[in-house]
């Protein structure tokens, strides 16, 4: 019998809710990506002017209608309207003092609803959540991560929570129709060693990164690389200087914090493009509770940054879920896309798998958790149905058998399935299991969507007996299989595929 016939799929499916919507900037005329600065033109201008001409009973009667359409769909709106409105006052052609009924409506005119999930609600990894009490027996409390797709193809990260059963039954809590960013930390520091060490992994020369940062503390603010990459930018520095001074701006832009308020739900909580190397997206998050070396845990994952050119490979830390730093991935090793972290270190050191050639998966170790310098071949494509390349989907995960590694592979007509390794758990470069057939392939109700013929995942775990697997269906939403985890181990191990 094979594996996939001991597949159970879940009753579930995850669907994009296009209701979900989020407060962004606005411009006329342009496409306003999530780092793009506002700047004047004719459409903007005669806005201004068109507002400016309305008597202050009008201006007070529009913001009432406004405030009637849309105040049940967002929380804070009047916040947010003063902060738009503050973003885009120096576009104003006048210094004229405003009403704050004017100020707020010029503040509506320059904000719009984006639709996280208009598109598509995909790539899910699943994790133990870090609040487990008030639990049944046999329960455990999920969080699974998603992949949202919006207009324009601008991905973010989003959560879901659930509760498992004894059975590996999954009962999703209800999903709140609201949604928040985050606010970015204000006085976060950098540290100026290993700040220059990253700029250096980037291909700055190594005098330019020293004129470029020179007079910085060794905990500097972004305030102060602010004010020096401005004098640098209007002094007479050598141009080499002046493009490192603009690459330190980038990496300090890609290494942030970001806080949640208080008190909401992890289905509002949305980690939306916030750097300029984002702008176009962040993609495929793949989270693992990660063990540290006093025994706690850090929830990390590897994600995708893309600024429609140039693809960024990222990582994110929480500990709570409400506080998420970012930081850039560094060194010759980190390239492409798909990094999984191990979830703790194996003899002493970080270990990471990757697709550095785009073609087989590689492995990686480190001795820092930012910087990678070298990776090697670990597993090639071998059977037809992983002719065209090989990825793994999220972090291995560990079992008495060894490491389980799911993977993706793509065969004839760029058809997805996934399948599983096994990795000897002392020394990960050696596999010691590979399925010959794909555990998993689109089922005939999961060929069609934005991209036909894919299955893939960012993260399983394990659940009592069973393997809880996530996939996407056709990149469009996602769903659930349950396989007895003995049966896995069973097909890795009986033959070396």
């Amino acid at each position: 019998m094979s594996l996939e016939s001991k597949i159970r799929r879940l009753p579930i499916t995850i669907d994009p809710d296009p209701r979900r919507v989020l407060l962004r900037p606005f411009i006329p005329s342009l496409i306003v990506k999530p780092f793009s600065v506002p700047e004047p033109n004719p459409r903007v201008v005669s806005l201004f002017s068109r507002v400016m001409h309305m008597d202050e009973a009008s201006v007070v009667a529009k913001l009432d209608e406004v405030f009637s359409d849309f105040l049940g769909r967002h929380g804070r709106l009047h916040d947010i309207f003063a902060e738009r409105f503050e973003q885009v006052r120096h576009l104003l052609p006048t210094d004229q003092e405003l009403t704050e009924p004017r100020r707020i409506l010029l503040g509506s005119y320059f904000t719009n609803e984006y639709s996280l999930e208009s598109t598509a609600l995909f790539n899910p990894g699943i994790f133990p959540s870090p609040d487990q009490s008030g639990l049944q027996p046999g329960e455990r409390r999920v969080i699974l991560s998603l992949r949202a797709t919006g207009e324009g193809h601008i991905s973010s990260i989003t959560f879901r929570c659930g509760i498992l059963n004894s059975e590996a039954n999954l009962r999703l809590d209800p999903v709140s129709r609201y949604v928040q960013q985050p606010r970015p930390q204000p006085a976060a520091r950098y540290d100026l060693a290993t700040f220059r060490r990253k700029l250096q992994e980037l291909g700055v020369e190594f005098q330019a990164v020293g004129l470029a940062t020179q007079g910085l503390a060794p905990g500097f603010l972004m305030s102060d690389l602010v004010n020096l990459v401005r004098r640098i930018r209007s002094g007479a520095d050598e141009p080499g200087v002046k493009r490192a001074a603009e690459r330190a701006l980038l990496l300090a832009q890609s290494n942030y914090t970001v806080v949640f308020p208080e008190g909401l739900d992890i289905s509002e909580k949305i980690l939306f493009p916030y750097s300029q190397g984002e702008m176009n997206g962040i993609e495929d998050a793949r989270f693992v509770p990660f063990i540290e070396d006093d025994g706690s845990t850090t929830y990390m994952a590897t994600y995708t940054a893309y600024d429609g050119n140039v693809v960024l490979p990222q990582m994110v830390h929480t500990r709570d879920f409400r506080e998420f730093s970012i930081c850039t991935l560094n060194g010759p090793a980190i390239r492409n896309k798909g990094l999984a972290l191990f979830p703790r270190k194996i003899h002493g050191q970080y270990a990471m798998l990757g697709r550095q050639d785009g073609e087989n998966i590689h492995l990686m170790f480190s001795d820092h958790l930012h910087f990678w310098y070298e990776s090697q071949v670990l597993i090639r494509p071998k059977h037809p149905w992983e002719f065209v390349q090989l990825g793994n989907c999220g972090s291995p995960i560990e079992t008495d058998a060894g490491w389980l590694v799911i993977t993706h592979g793509v065969g004839p007509m760029r058809k997805y399935c996934l399948g599983a390794v096994l990795l000897d758990l002392h020394d990960p470069s050696r596999v010691i299991g590979r399925l010959r057939e794909p555990l998993l392939r689109p089922a005939p109700d999961e060929r069609e969507g934005y991209v036909p013929n894919v299955v893939y995942s960012c993260g399983a775990m394990i659940h009592g007996p069973n393997l809880v697997l996530p996939y996407a269906r056709s990149d469009t939403s996602s769903r659930i299989a349950i396989i007895p985890l003995a049966d896995v181990i069973e097909g890795l191990t009986s033959r070396l595929g």
